[in-house]
């Protein structure tokens, strides 16, 4: 499998030939893991149902039950994922930053994934 890399603003990288992109590797699979986080349900226009629940059950005040739940099943759901191995969520209402933490088997190998969501997450108010 081929994944374009994403930069560390999170835009496709482009005129270096075969560099710009992920082939068969752990690291390509963690990319499209943040990619699926990082998008909301209903963000893509082209499928309305595709993205991270997070107004619906991540974030508030009562999503103690629902958001480990919501965000495993995006990793788990992730193409080339084989097994969730360790998972952590940790959410500072202070500073309204958010992060996610997972160790994931995939079928190229182990990887770490970590992932600061305070950049892509509005807290409307909660």
């Amino acid at each position: 499998m081929r994944y374009r890399k994403l930069d560390k603003n999170y835009d496709m990288t482009f005129g270096h030939g075969g560099s710009d992109y992920f082939r068969d590797e752990p690291e390509m699979v963690a990319q499209n893991i943040l990619t699926r986080l990082r998008l909301f349900t209903r963000e893509w226009f082209l499928d309305m149902r595709e993205g991270t629940p997070y107004r619906e059950e991540v974030l508030g005040k009562y999503t103690r039950d629902t958001y480990a739940r919501a965000l495993r099943s995006r990793i788990i759901q992730t193409r080339g994922v084989l097994s969730l191995d360790s998972f952590d969520y940790n959410f500072n209402g202070e500073t309204r930053t958010a992060e996610v933490r997972a160790e994931v088997t995939t079928v190229y190998g182990k990887q770490v994934v970590t992932d600061a969501l305070y950049e892509t997450i509005p807290m409307y108010g909660r």
